[in-house]
């Protein structure tokens, strides 16, 4: 059985930094192509970050340069760099895998895993 369970939430200020881990099991991260993405109060799914099996890394607009996806395959855990903290960052982060398609497309339905999310809220 597959499980992503995400840690690292909490609520800071604008401006700090934040990391998210994503403990993945029942899978091998170095395997499987892996993302975030998030989801604030009455708005859609929005992509965030992922990083494909190969390695490449992908991000979404708003976080850019900010922002910055890594795994650790022997720890088998997935992470998310969160500097420059904005007040539109607050939102649940959410962990997702899946072994053929490269999480981008913010569609719950387009990929197999997910964790159950992470409250990320940044006061301004």
């Amino acid at each position: 059985q597959v499980q992503l369970v995400e840690t690292g939430g909490g609520l800071v200020q604008a401006g700090d930094s934040l990391r998210l881990a994503c403990v993945a099991s029942g899978l091998r991260v170095a395997d499987t192509h892996m993302g975030w993405f998030r989801q604030a109060p009455g708005k859609e799914y929005e992509f965030v970050a992922s990083v494909s099996r190969t390695n490449s890394n992908y991000y979404g607009g708003s976080v850019k340069g900010r922002f910055t996806i890594s795994k650790d395959n022997a720890k088998n855990t997935v992470y998310l760099q969160m500097n420059s903290l904005k007040p539109e960052d607050t939102a649940v982060y959410y962990c997702s895998g899946d072994r053929d398609q490269i999480p981008t497309t913010p569609r719950r339905n387009n990929y197999a895993y997910w964790g159950q999310g992470t409250q990320v809220t940044v006061s301004s």
